[in-house]
């Protein structure tokens, strides 16, 4: 009889510890399953990211229809598409001191619709200028900007072709950048665009009229860019130089990359224009 209940209790013994030994293997395997299916959703959704394109990369694609997509302009939208140009305006003869430095209070207005350039001097009118604005495909960027860098007889490139300084090169002798990457005021080998709405989103001037343009001004000014006529715009291109009144200006937005001026070496320079 007692050999009888130890062995039942040796068998009791034995259940508890299988069944306890069989729960465990349940967890276990119910845990793998579980962070096995886990596994095989985080990989599905990660096939879907890389199959899917994401909202950045539609709104890429969708760009060239935007101003500052013009850096992508398909070289199709070349110079000779030229809009009907409009009359040249009548350039402000008001004397210009070449041997002065350039003021650090002086401002650039460029009216888009005016397709003219005024330098302001200390709220005072100092020289307009024509220029050469955005073609409609590849318009003129509007806003507040900073000159980050000027060059004399600078390198052109866009893309992969380059052209040295000289009667061929598409920025002419002077080049002013903007606070826009690929966007700035230089000169032109093509004379007669000025006055037009021709460019790929630059703005051209005259030989001459850059290069005086160079002299008056300097890395940091600001540049405002206005597409529409409004009341300060009317105030500074309403009348010569000479007769213009004071003209106060809204602060532009300072630059935070402005760069050292460069040195008498070529730099080049790279640009939207084609």
């Amino acid at each position: 009889m007692r050999r009888l209940v130890v062995i039942s209790g040796k068998s009791k013994i034995i259940a508890i510890f299988a069944a306890l030994a069989f729960s465990l293997t349940s967890l276990h395997l119910a845990a793998k399953a579980h962070i096995a299916s886990l596994q095989r959703e985080q990989e599905r959704l990660e096939r879907s990211a890389i199959q899917q394109p994401s909202a950045l990369t539609q709104d890429t694609e969708s760009a060239p229809s935007q101003p500052a997509a013009q850096i992508m302009a398909s070289p199709a939208a070349v110079d000779h598409k030229v809009t009907a140009p409009k009359a040249q305006p009548t350039q402000s003869t008001a004397p210009v001191d070449h041997n002065a430095a350039p003021s650090s209070k002086r401002q650039i207005i460029i009216s888009i619709a005016d397709r003219q350039l005024a330098v302001i001097d200390h709220g005072q009118v100092l020289k307009t200028y024509p220029i050469a604005v955005g073609a409609r495909g590849t318009p003129s960027p509007d806003g507040d900007f900073v000159i980050i860098n000027h060059a004399k007889d600078p390198v052109y490139r866009h893309g992969d072709k380059e052209i040295a300084p000289g009667k061929d090169n598409p920025l002419g002798t002077r080049w002013m950048g903007l606070s826009l990457k690929g966007y700035g005021i230089h000169g032109t080998n093509m004379q007669s665009s000025v006055g037009k709405a021709i460019s790929h989103g630059c703005f051209r001037m005259r030989k001459q009229d850059v290069e005086e343009l160079y002299a008056l001004v300097q890395v940091g000014d600001t540049v405002m860019v206005r597409r529409e006529r409004d009341s300060m715009i009317a105030k500074v291109f309403a009348a010569p130089a000479t007769t213009q009144p004071a003209v106060t200006l809204a602060n532009a937005a300072p630059g935070s990359d402005i760069q050292v001026p460069t040195s008498a070496t070529a730099v080049t320079v790279e640009t939207t224009e084609q």
